[in-house]
C-alpha cells in the first residue's frame, strides 16, 4: 500500500533431488545433506537474503539454530553418525535428521530444510529423495530466480566433491541482532562467494544486487558537513503470540508491530560525533572501512490490539540527529515518519507501478523535523492527490541550523551489542 516492493505471498520451495529416487545424490551421498545444513548454519546470510518477511523460530522455515537451544549440539551428534562417501542405505538421512529438522513443536514440514519427501516411512509418496528448501520466497522476476537455482547447482557441486564438514556456530543473540541488518548480510554473501570462487566457480556478487534492494530497500540518504546518511529496511523476526479466543474459536496472532532499520554514515570521526535516534545514542559500529560506521533501530511501529508489550506506544517518527560534541551542537540529521496500521498510508492499493514509484519517491521530504523549528511546507506533489492529506511513510531532511544539544549517554548492552531497541527504557 506504501509503494513498496513485497513478495507475492506464494511459495518458491525449492526442490531438489533426481528422477528416480534411487538416483537422488542426498539419498547416494548422506553427507550432502549435512554439507548444506552445516554450510547454511555458518551463514545466516542465505537464510535471510532470500526469505520473506515472516522469519524467526515460529515462521514456515525456520533456521536449524532458531529455537530449541540445545538442537546444534544433538545436531552435532546425528553427524557424527553421517558415513563418508556413496552408502546404500537410503534411509539412514531420515533416520538420522526427521526429528531434527523441524520447528520447535516437532513439525517436519515447517523447516528449513525440509526432508519430509526424502525418505519418510509413513507412505510411498514420502520416498521420492527430495530435499525441500522452504525459506526462499518468490522472487520479482524469473531471472532472479535462475540466480538462485545457479548459486544452489554450484554450493551442490562443490560439496559432492569436497564435502563441508565443520563445528557448528553458536551465533546466540547475534543471529537476530547482527544478521538482521542489510550490511552484514551482504558481507555474508561476499563470503560466500569467495568461498565458490575459491572452488573453481566464477559466481559473482553483483548477480545479487537486485536481492539486495528488493529486501532491504532505500529509504533515504541525506549529507551532513561531508558525512553521508543512509537508511534502509531491515529485517525483523516475528514471533507467534499466545493462543486468544476470537469469535470464530481459538487464535493465535503473529506480531508484526515491530520493525527495524540500518543507519549508515560514513565520512564519521569517531570521538567527535555522536548519532542518536530519538535522543538516544545509537551503538556504532565500524564496518572495517574508514569513516563508515553502522547501526539497527528496532521500534515499535504501531499498536495492534493483540501484541508483545501492548503498553509500549510507537515510536514514530524516528528523528535521527548527528551532535557534535566539541561544539556541543546538532549539527543536522533526518526523519523517518512511518504510517501504520501494518504500513497503511492509502486505503487503495497503487494501480500500477508507476503509481506504486510516485508513493515510494514522495517518502522524502525536504524540511526540518527539529521542535520549535520553523517547518517549510511539503513540496508540491508530495501529498496524497486523492485524500489531500500528506504521506505518513516517508524520509525527511533536518537542514535547519545547528542548535545546543548534548550527547546522549552510552547505552551498552551485551545480548544486542548492534541494535539500539526504542522498546527497552535507556540506561
Amino acid at each position: 500500500l506504501d509503494g513498496r516492493h513485497t513478495g507475492t505471498g506464494g511459495g518458491n520451495h525449492i526442490t531438489m533431488g533426481a528422477a528416480t529416487p534411487t538416483d537422488s545424490p542426498l539419498l547416494r551421498r548422506p553427507d550432502l545433506l549435512r554439507s548444506l545444513v552445516t554450510y547454511w548454519q555458518h551463514h545466516p546470510g542465505l537464510s535471510y537474503l532470500f526469505s520473506g518477511m515472516f522469519i524467526g523460530p515460529t515462521s514456515q522455515a525456520p533456521r536449524v539454530d532458531e529455537g530449541r537451544d540445545e538442537k546444534l549440539y544433538e545436531l552435532e551428534i546425528a553427524f557424527q553418525q553421517m558415513p563418508e562417501g556413496e552408502v546404500p542405505a537410503p534411509w539412514l538421512v531420515d533416520r538420522l535428521l526427521r526429528h531434527l529438522l523441524t520447528d520447535i513443536t516437532g513439525n517436519t514440514h515447517r523447516s528449513e530444510f525440509c526432508i519430509d519427501k526424502l525418505y519418510s516411512p509413513d507412505s510411498s509418496t514420502g520416498r521420492l529423495g527430495i530435499l525441500e528448501l522452504r525459506a526462499f520466497e518468490m522472487p520479482p522476476h524469473a531471472r532472479m530466480s535462475l540466480v538462485q537455482m545457479l548459486l544452489l547447482r554450484s554450493l551442490i557441486a562443490w560439496f559432492w566433491r569436497n564435502p563441508y564438514k565443520h563445528e557448528l556456530v553458536r551465533w546466540g543473540t547475534e543471529l537476530h541482532d547482527r544478521f538482521m541488518l542489510p550490511h552484514y548480510v551482504r558481507e555474508d554473501m561476499k563470503h560466500i562467494v569467495k568461498d565458490l570462487q575459491r572452488a573453481g566457480y566464477a559466481f559473482e556478487l553483483e548477480w545479487l544486487d537486485p536481492f539486495f534492494e528488493f529486501r532491504f530497500p532505500r529509504y533515504g540518504t541525506t549529507m551532513i558537513d561531508g558525512m553521508e546518511l543512509e537508511l534502509r529496511f531491515a529485517i525483523e523476526p516475528w514471533h507467534v503470540l499466545g493462543e486468544e479466543v476470537s469469535s470464530t474459536g481459538t487464535a493465535r496472532y503473529v506480531d508484526s508491530s515491530v520493525e527495524r532499520v540500518q543507519i549508515r554514515v560514513t565520512g564519521f570521526t569517531e570521538g567527535r560525533y555522536v548519532l542518536a535516534c530519538n535522543g538516544r545514542r545509537l551503538p556504532l559500529r565500524n564496518t572495517g572501512r574508514k569513516g563508515e560506521y553502522t547501526a539497527g533501530v528496532r521500534y515499535r511501529a504501531w499498536q495492534p490490539p493483540s501484541a508483545l508489550h501492548p503498553t509500549i506506544s510507537p515510536h514514530v517518527p524516528l528523528v535521527f540527529d548527528v551532535i557534535d560534541t566539541w561544539n556541543g551542537h546538532a549539527i543536522g540529521g533526518c526523519t523517518y515518519h512511518v504510517a501504520h496500521p501494518g504500513g497503511r498510508s492509502y486505503d487503495a492499493f497503487p494501480v500500477n507501478s508507476f503509481e506504486a514509484e510516485a508513493r515510494r519517491i514522495t517518502r522524502f521530504w525536504d524540511y526540518g523535523h527539529t521542535p520549535g523549528v520553523v517547518i517549510r511546507p511539503p513540496l508540491s506533489g508530495s501529498h496524497d492527490i486523492a485524500s489531500e492529506k500528506p504521506f505518513m511513510n516517508s524520509f525527511s531532511v533536518n537542514d535547519a541550523a545547528p542548535r545546543p544539544m548534548a550527547p546522549p549517554p552510552e547505552e551498552p548492552t551485551q545480548e544486542y551489542p548492534f541494535t539500539l531497541d526504542l522498546r527497552q527504557r535507556g540506561r
